[in-house]
């Protein structure tokens, strides 16, 4: 179990911000926090990874205590068992991609998990290659890998797949779930990516300008536990028409064009761009703004 309460000023955008946090997770779990900008996610994965301290809180891992601010405990960084993949990829240029697998290797460590990784997540044929020389699909498998080369207890996802493409995005999220599966790990994801947190989550929790505003399933969270929808698909809007009292939406769902016909009602707080949820009960067309 993990189980932790955070409680931190955060420099905003919009000017100095509280997060205050406090969640539990169960050992195993693949969980996502998801909002937007500024709302406080990657503070979260920085503060479980001590590499920032909260002004007030504690964190728990396995019924080790990391941090408790009140019996003034604060693990170092180093000594937390934590694999952490950061957008940026953060590899070392001079190092062979096995060279930077091999880096992370505690003390006296076999390096059979070296060559394990590169199987899992398919880099035998990158393993001498530089960085330099990565695709950025490639470059986040290693830096996968690599959080993966000390067995972590707690692997913390920040973004790592949102300057992807589509279709490397939907391989790499399959890579990630086989691992998290494979090494049995407990695993936080920071996304605002409403199929990936479908794909990817045994629960989510919603965090909006630094509280927690929902948590629950993928389903429960953005649908409601009553929610019995014959289809569901995520897509950007690209036009909106209005023919008498019906309005038409067009929107690009998966490289496909669809055309929903709904009301001013359901229209009124959309526009050109927005991130949409389409879904149905029976036929009867709903739409999300996501």
């Amino acid at each position: 179990m993990i189980s932790f309460s955070i409680s931190k000023t955060m420099d905003t955008a919009q000017g100095k911000a509280l997060l205050d946090v406090a969640c539990e997770i169960r050992q195993g779990e693949l969980v996502t926090i998801y909002g937007e900008s500024g709302a406080g996610k990657t503070t979260i994965l920085r503060a479980l990874a001590g590499l920032l301290q909260p002004e007030k809180g504690y964190i728990v891992i396995n019924g080790h205590e990391w941090l408790d601010t009140a019996k003034r405990i604060n693990i170092a960084p180093q000594k937390r068992n934590v694999g952490f993949v950061f957008q940026d990829y953060a590899l070392f240029p001079n190092m062979t991609v096995r060279g930077n697998l091999e880096y992370a290797l505690r003390k006296g460590q076999a390096a059979k998990i070296v060559d394990e990784l590169t199987e899992v997540m398919e880099l035998q044929q990158l393993q001498t290659r530089y960085p330099g020389k990565l695709s950025g699909g490639q470059k986040q498998r290693v830096a996968l890998a690599r959080a993966l080369v000390r067995q972590p207890t707690l692997l913390l996802l920040d973004e790592p797949l949102s300057a992807l493409g589509s279709e490397m995005r939907y391989r790499l999220q399959d890579h990630i779930l086989q691992a998290h599966k494979h090494y049995g790990l407990t695993t936080i994801l920071v996304s605002h990516d409403v199929p990936e947190v479908f794909k990817m989550s045994d629960k989510v929790f919603v965090l909006e300008q630094g509280k927690i505003i929902r948590q629950g399933t993928p389903q429960a969270v953005f649908f409601g536990a009553e929610a019995k929808d014959v289809f569901r698909f995520m897509g950007d809007i690209l036009d909106i028409n209005k023919s008498g009292e019906i309005y038409s939406l067009t929107v690009l769902v998966y490289g496909n064009i669809v055309h929903v016909a709904t009301t001013e009602e359901a229209v009124r707080n959309l526009k050109h761009g927005d991130h949409v949820m389409l879904s149905s009960e029976t036929f009867h067309p709903l739409i999300t703004k996501m």
